[in-house]
C-alpha cells in the first residue's frame, strides 16, 4: 500500500467516526418521537410491548386521535396552551427587545448592575420560587386565571440577554447617522435597530413559545378550574388509576409536539439567522 492510499485510510476514520456519533445523537433525540409517533398509529389488535418491537404499524390507524378528544376535552385544553403560548411570546418579544436595547445602547447610571441582577436571575431554580409566585398570584386575585399562568415568564432574563448581546453587536455608526439626522431613542430603536436583529427575534420566540407550550408544574399549581387547564395538564388525565391506554397517551403526545414542530419549521429559517447573530459583524 503507497504512502497516498494509506494518508486517505487514515483520513477517513474520523469522518466515519463523526458519522457515528450523529447517528447515535440523532437515535437518541428523535427516537422518542418516532416511537410515540408509531404506538398513536398502532389498533388494539397490535401489541406495543412486543419484543423485539416494531416501529411500523401492520394496520394503521387514526383512531386513537378521535379517541383522545373523547377522553379528554382536548381542543379546549390546546387552545388555552394557545393563549398562553401567543401572550408569552408578544410579552417576551416586546419586553426582551425593549430591555436588551436600553442595556445595550442607552447610558444610564446602574446598567452594569443591571446586567449583572439579570445573568443572577438565571442563577435561581424556578422551583425555589414557585411559593413566592403563588402568593404574588392569590395577593393579586389572579390564581385560577390564564394571565396568572402568563405573567411570572412574560418576559425572561435568557431572552434579554440574547436580544443585548444582539444590540450589542450592531455597528454604532448606522444609529449614530440617525442620531444626527434628529431621530430620537425611540426612532432609531423601531426603524434602525429592531429591523436588524429579526433573527434573534425569532430565538426569542420559539424559546418562549417552547416554554410556555411545555410547562407542566407552574400551571398545575395555579390553576385548578378545568375548563381552564392548558394541554400539558389536561393530557395527564389520559392516564390514572382507572384509564391507562398507551396508545392514547401517545397520541396526545404527539398532539402536544405538533405545534411546536409547526412553529420552527415556519421560523427555523429565522432561528438559524439569529444563533449568529451575537457574533461580531463587519
Amino acid at each position: 500500500m503507497t504512502g497516498p492510499d494509506r494518508r486517505r485510510r487514515r483520513a477517513k476514520w474520523p469522518l466515519l467516526v463523526r458519522y457515528l456519533l450523529l447517528c447515535a445523537v440523532l437515535a437518541l433525540t428523535v427516537g422518542p418521537f418516532l416511537w410515540q409517533l408509531s404506538t398513536s398509529l398502532k389498533g388494539p389488535g397490535e401489541d406495543i410491548y412486543r419484543y423485539p418491537p416494531s416501529l411500523v404499524p401492520h394496520h394503521p390507524t387514526l383512531a386513537n386521535y378521535a379517541a383522545v378528544a373523547q377522553v379528554v376535552p382536548v381542543w379546549d385544553f390546546a387552545l388555552n396552551s394557545v393563549k398562553v403560548a401567543v401572550a408569552n411570546v408578544l410579552t417576551n418579544c416586546a419586553g426582551a427587545a425593549l430591555a436588551g436595547y436600553a442595556l445595550a445602547r442607552l447610558r444610564f447610571r446602574g446598567r452594569r448592575v443591571a446586567v449583572v441582577v439579570f445573568i443572577m436571575a438565571m442563577l435561581v431554580p424556578v422551583e425555589s420560587i414557585l411559593i413566592a409566585q403563588f402568593l404574588t398570584m392569590r395577593q393579586l386575585q389572579l390564581n385560577n386565571t390564564l394571565l396568572g399562568v402568563v405573567l411570572p415568564a412574560c418576559i425572561g432574563a435568557m431572552n434579554v440577554l440574547l436580544m443585548r448581546n444582539a444590540f450589542t453587536a450592531l455597528p454604532y455608526e448606522v444609529e449614530e447617522a440617525a442620531f444626527v439626522d434628529g431621530a430620537n431613542a425611540w426612532q432609531r430603536f423601531v426603524r434602525i435597530a429592531l429591523p436588524s436583529v429579526k433573527g434573534t427575534l425569532a430565538v426569542v420566540a420559539v424559546f418562549a413559545f417552547m416554554g410556555a407550550w411545555d410547562d407542566f408544574l407552574w400551571p398545575l399549581i395555579v390553576l385548578s378550574d378545568q375548563s381552564k387547564f392548558t394541554l400539558t395538564i389536561g393530557l395527564n388525565y389520559l392516564h390514572g388509576t382507572f384509564a391507562d391506554n398507551q396508545r392514547l397517551v401517545a397520541a396526545g403526545s404527539v398532539i402536544a409536539v405538533l405545534p411546536l414542530i409547526v412553529m420552527f419549521a415556519c421560523l427555523q429559517r429565522y432561528f438559524f439567522r439569529g444563533v449568529g447573530e451575537g457574533a461580531v459583524k463587519g
